[in-house]
């Protein structure tokens, strides 16, 4: 794994001057869980630049239990990790896994959630510009009427960070009273068949008198779209993100209004990149597109955000063109949709 050459911009950049390149070197990477279809991807994506980099990776899946993410962190320091790259399962309970790192001198890298410790290189997509993208896409095709907004996990900030930017885009519609937000629900652990059950309570709760549903990524999505679905409302403007294959797949067939596209392979990849050079002893505000930032709760941060992709309807060959997804997977079941499955 120790393949010199294959290193890549960021990685260059940050270990210029330094004296040894990734000699020796482990990386450990905590996964809040292994349920999602994308965190596959990522972890290829960052395999893959630690490979290019010359560093070993070892993980550990926490199941989506905040305690087990703990010991998981635990057993990787033990292991002597050089970084730890960190997808937090709660974001106020993984406190002191970074200072058991921070004690040890381990740089540790927030993964796509936000971990509220400047002492946490936080690298993710820009998440109040997704939920700007998922509400607008929402808002085109529904302007008026009664809205649900299916949140993510409560103990994940970028439920929050979501939040913020749907709303950014549907108040002004609120305040003139276009939209009434009939119901609003936080998805515990963001599992689909939480958001299926707080989909079917406000559907119950409302008669079925719904418009249209925000929801904040691709799996509460499918848990929403399968309320609607026995209820024979499927078509309901709908959204999500992370791009996962079924999504897309709901997109093309109109079940779905938007996904909104991270690519997880250019996270992963930052990621693999990153923890090299910071393992390699680089300082955090080295590293190339680093940037500070400031948390809403005033922690001053170092960090790097990725642009988001809305895909809908009009633009699905994107992801195909990109190699994402097959056409033969996401036309699955489509006839006569849209481009490409036309």
């Amino acid at each position: 794994m120790k393949i010199l050459s294959g290193i890549s911009a960021v990685a260059l950049a940050a270990f210029a001057g330094t004296a040894a390149f990734a000699a020796d070197l482990t990386v450990g990477v905590s996964w809040s869980n292994f349920q999602e279809e994308r965190w596959k991807t990522d972890e290829a994506a960052i395999v893959s630049a630690l490979e290019a980099g010359g560093a070993d990776y070892i993980s550990a899946d926490a199941q989506s239990s905040s305690s087990k993410q703990l010991s998981d962190i635990e057993s990787l320091i033990a292991q002597g990790v050089d970084a730890l790259i960190v997808l937090a399962q709660d974001a106020q309970a993984i406190g002191p896994a970074v200072q058991a790192a921070a004690d040890e001198g381990i740089p540790v890298i927030a993964y796509d959630r936000l971990i509220e410790d400047n002492r946490a290189f936080y690298l993710t997509f820009d998440n109040v510009e997704v939920g700007r993208m998922q509400a607008r896409a929402v808002f085109a095709a529904q302007p008026t009427g009664n809205y649900v907004m299916i949140k993510g996990s409560g103990t994940d900030p970028n439920a929050d960070f979501l939040r913020g930017g749907q709303q950014e885009i549907i108040q002004a519609a609120i305040d003139s009273g276009d939209i009434t937000i009939v119901g609003e629900a936080y998805t515990d652990g963001w599992l689909p068949a939480n958001a299926q059950r707080n989909m079917e309570q406000i559907l119950t709760a409302n008669d079925n008198k719904i418009d249209a549903v925000v929801a904040s990524n691709d799996g509460t999505a499918g848990g929403v779209v399968a309320a609607l679905t026995a209820q024979g409302m499927e078509g309901l403007p709908v959204s999500g993100q992370d791009g996962d294959h079924a999504a897309l797949n709901r997109v093309a067939k109109g079940t779905q209004t938007v996904s909104v596209w991270k690519d997880a392979r250019d996270l992963g990849r930052a990621a693999g990149e990153i923890a090299v050079a910071l393992a390699g002893g680089s300082a955090m505000g080295d590293v190339d597109g680093s940037a500070a930032w400031t948390s809403p709760a005033g922690t001053e941060m170092t960090s790097m955000f990725l642009a988001p992709v809305p895909v809908t309807k009009d633009n699905l060959s994107a992801v195909v063109d990109a190699g994402w997804i097959t056409k033969e997977a996401l036309c699955q079941g489509v006839s006569n949709g849209p481009a490409p499955c036309n």
